[in-house]
């Protein structure tokens, strides 16, 4: 979908279909925020290259996401061209990693339509080093609570992985509508609020049917989705929790609860700043946010992404250990590392 509708012009199905072999909607539309560019080809081989850039900026440990493909190949019935491309993936990142697995993680891509297979590759490769989290990615119309992923979710917890998310607006499934109309069709209205809304609806079904309470060895975060809407969200979710009581089964602990616990994380960056970063702090507790620097990605300020939020000044109110907990502690902790 190419998202191309300007604001406030009429709407055409031309803006808003998708288009087979179409360009993505963020091509020649995103600016670069690097200072300096990051080494050559780190997203492809050169694993020494991005231990150097993480020396530069002082980033001790890099979790990788996938690219488009994991996220969108579930949207095919055929599931062995998945099995293919997620396990050339793992096999990809047992060698990208080997120059220094204790520092470069990533996690394993399972299709939740294929649950099988996908317990079969937990057990594989789940106790290889650069293994830190889980990514269970679904295709339209199977939720994350749906009772077909149990086996995952156990063999998840016997791993003690934890699931990691990002989300996305330009790849199935579409977020928050599926078809581009529902979405109005503008990509910058589209990537404010696919990316919460994609996260807030994956948090609130592994609260909810008491996933986190069943397995005690996981938990659930998201990553590029912002985070100042987070603790509005488990307020409101426990809010609406004891309002509408009958529609949910009990819990142990609150929404909020798990987000204090460290259960329930959501990842930060520089781009909402130190103001909000203190408010949700205020609310979370300083056990839920987890620091991201978006590297290679030009969102990031490479090489200066950590220190600019290592220098906000809410770290003066909120502590060395708030702050410390923010850039290191918690993803330490969350991640199996």
């Amino acid at each position: 979908i190419p998202y191309d509708r300007f604001p406030g012009a009429k709407i055409g199905q031309e803006e808003v279909a998708a288009k087979a072999g179409g360009k993505s909607s963020l091509e020649g539309r995103i600016g670069n925020r690097h200072h300096v560019q990051p080494s050559d080809s780190v997203e492809d081989e050169n694993s020494e290259g991005r231990l150097n850039d993480m020396n530069t900026e002082g980033r001790d440990i890099d979790y990788i996401f996938p690219a488009s493909f994991a996220r969108s190949i579930v949207a095919l019935d055929d599931v062995t061209i998945g099995r293919g491309l997620y396990r050339a993936y793992h096999n990809y990142m047992r060698e990208y990693s080997a120059v220094a697995p204790d520092r470069i993680k990533s996690g394993i891509q399972v299709n939740g339509s294929d649950v099988e297979w996908a317990v079969d590759e937990l057990k594989q490769f789940g106790n290889d080093e650069w293994v830190a989290a889980c990514w269970i990615h679904l295709p339209h119309g199977l939720p994350i609570d749906d009772p077909s992923l149990e086996p995952i979710w156990s063999a998840m917890n016997d791993l003690h992985l934890p699931l990691t998310h990002h989300t996305f607006q330009t790849d199935v499934p579409y977020f928050p509508g599926y078809q581009g109309d529902e979405n109005w069709g503008n990509i910058i209205a589209v990537r404010t609020f696919a990316h919460p809304w994609g996260a807030q609806r994956l948090m609130a079904y592994v609260i909810l049917s008491g996933i986190l309470d069943r397995y005690p060895n996981t938990g659930v975060s998201v990553s590029e989705a912002g985070f100042g809407w987070l603790p509005n969200f488990v307020l409101n979710l426990g809010f609406n929790l004891n309002h509408l009581r009958s529609a949910a089964p009990d819990l142990k602990h609150t929404p909020l609860e798990y987000a204090q616990m460290g259960r329930v994380r959501a990842a930060v960056d520089q781009l909402e700043g130190p103001e909000m970063t203190k408010a949700a702090i205020d609310v979370l507790g300083e056990d839920c946010l987890m620091f991201q620097s978006d590297y290679p990605h030009p969102q990031a300020e490479y090489p200066n992404t950590c220190q600019l939020v290592m220098d906000f000044p809410i770290w003066d109110t909120l502590g060395e250990s708030a702050k410390r907990k923010l850039m290191a502690e918690n993803a330490e902790k969350y991640l199996r590392v």
